[in-house]
């Protein structure tokens, strides 16, 4: 393994790390879907998000489809997140039949381990556990051998107008174990709409490595509901083989304390006091939940 492989996370990692020492400014910062990077933040106590959607990843010969994708969270505590996934897979390689069945879940704890309110600055981990619902599944090539777990870390914070997320980790698989890196950065464009875009890579050890950059948003429905949605690809061209499109669209769903608390933080405001999102968010108008 060459130190050019085994380090290639760490570029990103410092690029990020740069950008938060520039300035000592608040974040509410966030990650989750509809990105791939993820972040420290959490729903807060006994709060539940619930993601409800659709993704696609396209590439030469091979298009994949989760649909739907169901992410249940909720919030343990004021800094724990406890969560659950499972999709239903479709898949079509290289002209064949289009062919479905139940996809990987996956659990996970989130634990926000730090947290300054001073500098704003959120640090936290997300481990994963990934496991296969079905061995039919794994025998008609839908998914990997399981199980397989994921050890990342998670860091946010302000840099002027735009929130800046990071998250580095590792994929502990059957076959040859990957790196993971993010670098997600989202605004708050008016009230209702939050701006979003990131770079987003994997990579094995022995080189292989899949780098896309997306765009997307979350766009407030109504109290409690959020239209969420991103597209992206690869930076490379169809002969690389990495993702020529990936994409996810769907609904978030808010529910528990933080609506009670929304109104109290809304009346604040309108007091011209202070009021704190959620640690470790994008901040959101009307809500301080956290994504997966």
């Amino acid at each position: 393994m060459s130190l050019k492989s085994f380090f290639w996370p760490v570029r990103l990692a410092c690029a990020a790390l740069f950008l938060f020492l520039l300035a000592p400014v608040a974040v509410v910062a966030q990650g989750g879907p509809p990105l791939l990077t993820d972040d420290p933040g959490t729903p807060g106590r006994n709060n539940w998000e619930i993601n409800a959607g659709y993704t696609q990843d396209r590439a030469r010969g091979d298009n994949q489809y989760e649909t739907p994708i169901l992410d249940i969270n909720y919030g343990w505590g004021d800094r724990i997140q406890l969560k659950y996934e499972t999709p239903y897979i479709f898949n079509s390689a290289d002209g064949q039949k289009l062919k479905g069945g139940p996809g990987d879940s996956k659990a996970g704890v989130k634990i926000r381990f730090y947290q300054n309110e001073k500098l704003d600055l959120n640090i936290g981990s997300y481990p994963q556990y990934q496991f296969n619902n079905t061995q039919n599944s794994v025998t008609r090539g839908l998914v990997y051998k399981g199980p397989q777990f994921l050890l990342p870390l998670e860091v946010t914070k302000k840099v002027g107008p735009v929130d800046v997320n990071l998250e580095v980790g590792h994929w502990f698989t059957q076959q040859k174990g990957y790196w993971i890196s993010g670098l997600a950065l989202g605004h708050q464009a008016t009230k209702r709409l939050e701006v979003l875009t990131e770079v987003y890579s994997t990579g094995s050890p022995d080189g292989e490595r899949d780098t896309t950059f997306d765009f997307g948003g979350r766009y407030r429905l109504s109290r409690n509901a959020l239209f969420i949605f991103m597209a992206g690809r690869s930076f490379l061209g169809p002969a690389s083989g990495q993702s020529q499109f990936i994409g996810y669209f769907g609904m978030q769903f808010q529910l528990g304390r933080h609506l009670r608390d929304d109104e109290e933080k809304e009346g604040k405001e309108k007091e011209g006091e202070h009021a704190h999102t959620r640690p470790g968010a994008f901040s959101r108008p009307m809500n301080a939940a956290a994504m997966r």
